[in-house]
């Protein structure tokens, strides 16, 4: 027979195994969700520590600085032309063009080959050598600096030149140096004199201004940069901001405070949903049909990649409102109503204000959405060559994403990876500058309740 301390025994035995096991299953489930979290940091760890040890040392270039004489003897040029009394502006435009042609005849190729000259006087013979060493555009750069100021006619002016793109893969090491002569991209003595003007500092690693702000080139590899791309990303981004953003939150406030709840309503709201998880090519393909063949709108335009990335953002700045106008508590608009407010009253004065922090959340994580696309770009022709920088929105330029997948894939290898990697450090940092703000913003205009 039983007595009731025993039953009591028994059953705190089987409480202290109970407890037992949930206390390891809860460490168990505690275990695996901080590997998974760990997990899940290590890889963005990974990415990050990849792409910056290849993208930032892409921020120096190897840059040649020099003391450049502008010789009269070789720009043989008449001085700039002046309008005359009584001139027509066409007629002096004329001649300003014909002296810039004549400008641009000049052999710019030997006032770089004598500003390496005069440092090195024994290299006299070896001009075309010399020329080597220096990326083909820095000639026009030349020509460009002139014409806007012809008074360096015979001065001499310390410039920043930027040596050849197989020069500063040389000078990086990402070529490796014991491969024979066959497989080299340089010559024994181009890669010789590359060395000896680096141990004297006239060739150095500088900061590369030139891939922030000069467009994409191919005749010049090492003029390539990102300026371009930028300001093309910049039009489609404020065609996004303009044309989507006040279209979709006024979508929302009318779906979510205004619109009768019907067969209709559930209708479109199935299909804003469903909208946001469509691949965003669909959109480039619907773009490319509409705007492109039907409207006849300019191919490779930042006005079109806005209005193709409008249309992706519109579902999730809609989600993204409606859900930020139905976190404001009932008894808000409750209120407003009692006191004699309008239904619209209510909604503008007092229900949206706040839900302005989830709005712009909202917003700018759509905006930051599209700013990464790639794909339905590519559809609508922004992955043309694009080799100036877009003056306005309806001019042909490329993006951000799609430049980084036109130099992924450029011959120069060795130059263009580290490129295309600064490039992506750009892109995130403009996204993440982006997420900050929207954080930001939510955490000034919060109002608890």
């Amino acid at each position: 027979m039983t007595t009731p301390n025993s039953k009591n025994a028994e059953r705190l035995a089987r409480v202290a195994a109970s407890l037992k096991k949930r206390h390891a299953a809860e460490k168990r489930f505690r275990f695996f969700g901080v590997l998974a979290s760990l997990l899940a940091l290590s890889f963005v760890a990974i990415f990050f520590v990849s792409i910056l040890s290849r993208g930032l040392p892409a921020f120096w270039q190897a840059t040649f600085n020099l003391d450049v004489y502008f010789d009269p003897a070789i720009i043989e040029v008449e001085p700039r032309p002046v309008p005359n009394p009584g001139e027509s502006p066409a007629d002096f435009q004329q001649r300003d063009y014909a002296w810039q042609s004549q400008v641009g005849m000049v052999n710019w190729n030997r006032i770089l080959e004598n500003s390496l000259i005069a440092l090195r006087p024994d290299l006299e013979d070896e001009r075309r050598t010399l020329r080597s060493l220096f990326t083909s555009g820095e000639r026009f750069a030349l020509r460009d600096r002139f014409i806007e100021n012809p008074d360096l006619l015979g001065q001499t002016v310390r410039l920043k030149l930027l040596a050849d793109a197989n020069v500063d893969v040389w000078i990086r090491g990402n070529i490796d140096r014991d491969l024979p002569d066959a497989q080299q991209q340089l010559s024994p003595r181009v890669r010789e004199l590359a060395d000896a003007f680096f141990a004297t500092d006239a060739l150095q690693m500088n900061f590369s201004t030139a891939l922030l702000v000069n467009p994409d080139s191919r005749s010049s590899p090492a003029s390539a940069g990102l300026g371009g791309a930028f300001m093309g990303s910049v039009y489609m981004i404020l065609v996004v901001l303009f044309l989507s953003v006040p279209l979709a939150v006024a979508a929302a406030i009318y779906l979510e405070e205004f619109a009768p709840r019907n067969a209709i309503t559930d209708l479109i709201e199935v299909n804003i949903n469903n909208l946001a998880a469509v691949p965003s090519i669909v959109f480039g393909l619907l773009g490319a049909a509409v705007f492109i063949n039907y409207l006849k709108m300019p191919l490779s335009a930042p006005l079109v990649g806005g209005l193709v990335l409008s249309l992706m953002t519109l579902p999730t700045v809609i989600i993204a409102t409606r859900a930020a106008l139905k976190a404001v508590p009932p008894s808000i608009r409750q209120a407003a109503l009692g006191l004699g407010a309008s239904k619209v009253q209510t909604v503008f004065h007092h229900v949206l204000p706040l839900a302005i922090p989830g709005v712009l959340t909202g917003a700018i994580i759509g905006v930051a959405q599209a700013l990464g696309e790639t794909a339905p770009l590519l559809l609508i022709g922004m992955s043309a060559f694009v080799s100036t920088i877009p003056g306005g929105p309806l001019e042909q330029s490329a993006a951000l994403p799609v430049q980084i997948y036109l130099w992924q894939g450029n011959e120069l290898r060795n130059f263009f990876e580290g490129r295309t990697a600064a490039a992506i450090i750009v892109l995130l940092a403009l996204m993440l500058s982006m997420n900050a703000l929207a954080i930001w913003l939510r955490k000034r205009f919060e109002t608890r309740w």
